[in-house]
């Protein structure tokens, strides 16, 4: 499908009203994660908890909107660094409900449906939006997944990255920046069939394998994997790469025994500033794959076939295409003769 024919696609999973004209009319409604949000005007101010809903909102040009940020995994794409510098980090990981509310936003804006939800972590949509506060949940943490079974959820379906283009596109539609938004889900298109392309023409071989490792409790402890439903799974199936994992939930948590039978040719681990875990840094990864006794064994680590992702990518989110463009990049430097 070419990029017209796809943004056209990505349009109609959303209102009609908002495909019409460059500018958004107001007063707006949006369905977003199952809840009606309406808009009287642009967002003036906005807080994000999450970091894919921050990147999104300096790619759409409206950073200077921003009050607040929170929940980080990596550090912020370099091309928005100067923005980003005068945004006030409110909080690595989850930040309180207070602060949030204390910038005295007009949207707060999330990636996960843990944070703010029914359970939420940080809050529930309604303790917002009895303030006068609109929320906005990322459409790829809601289509095609439940989060209501805990954890990180699970996936009904397979991850689309449509779901993160809609994410863009009604973002734009929101803050009245819809040429941006346009402008951005074609620049993202490109780049993820060039990578398609590209690993077309590595000649890979048809039962190449993967895990997705994202971190551990501990060291040592049973790692929190990729299913086969999420954005890594959306990675392996345009390559043509098994996962070895077979599980609906999103990091379903899988012995190493487990792993290492089902020997795949390639380990991803994630790369990441946080620290909320000890096998959150790459090193510790690292480490525990060359010296444990049964992980060592695997022909992924035998073969030097360990590759570093960024754990944004890992996510659904705009990053994914870029995590894609990583794990291209790494297989074309990678030998498989068995």
């Amino acid at each position: 499908m070419n990029s017209v024919r796809k943004a056209l696609a990505t349009l109609s999973l959303i209102p009609a009203s908002f495909a019409v004209g460059d500018t958004t009319e107001y007063p707006l409604s949006i369905t977003n994660c199952g809840q009606e949000i309406p808009f009287s005007s642009a967002p003036k101010r906005a807080v994000t908890i999450g970091q894919s809903a921050t990147e999104i909102l300096y790619a759409l040009g409206v950073g200077d909107r921003l009050e607040g940020t929170s929940v980080w995994f990596n550090p912020v794409l370099p091309e928005f660094q100067e923005i980003n510098a005068g945004v006030e980090r409110i909080a690595d990981n989850d930040p309180s409900f207070e602060a949030v509310v204390n910038k005295h936003p007009d949207l707060v804006a999330a990636q996960y449906e843990w944070h703010v939800g029914p359970t939420g972590s940080v809050a529930t949509r309604d303790q917002f939006h009895d303030l006068g506060i609109a929320t906005y949940i990322m459409p790829a943490d809601c289509d095609t997944k439940e989060n209501a079974t805990g954890g990180d959820g699970t996936r009904t379906a397979a991850f689309s990255i449509d779901s993160i283009y809609k994410g863009i596109t009604e973002l734009a539609t929101i803050f009245d920046v819809k040429d941006a938004g346009k402008s951005l889900v074609t620049e993202l298109e490109s780049r993820e069939q060039n990578a398609i392309t590209e690993a077309k023409k590595l000649d890979l071989p048809d039962d190449l394998s993967a895990v997705f490792w994202f971190s551990s409790p501990d060291g040592s402890a049973d790692p929190y994997v990729a299913g086969r439903l999420g954005a890594p799974g959306y990675m392996m199936d345009k390559l043509g790469i098994r996962n070895v994992i077979q599980s609906d939930e999103e990091w379903p948590v899988v012995g190493w025994e487990s792993i290492a039978r089902s020997d795949p040719d390639i380990i991803v681990v994630a790369r990441m500033d946080r620290r909320r875990y000890a096998a959150d840094s790459v090193e510790t990864k690292l480490e525990f794959l060359h010296h444990d006794p049964v992980a060592r064994e695997m022909s992924a680590v035998k073969n030097d076939r360990i590759i570093e992702m960024d754990a944004h990518a890992m996510s659904a989110t705009m990053r994914t295409i870029f995590g894609l463009e990583t794990l291209v990049d790494a297989l074309s430097t990678l030998s498989f003769e068995r």
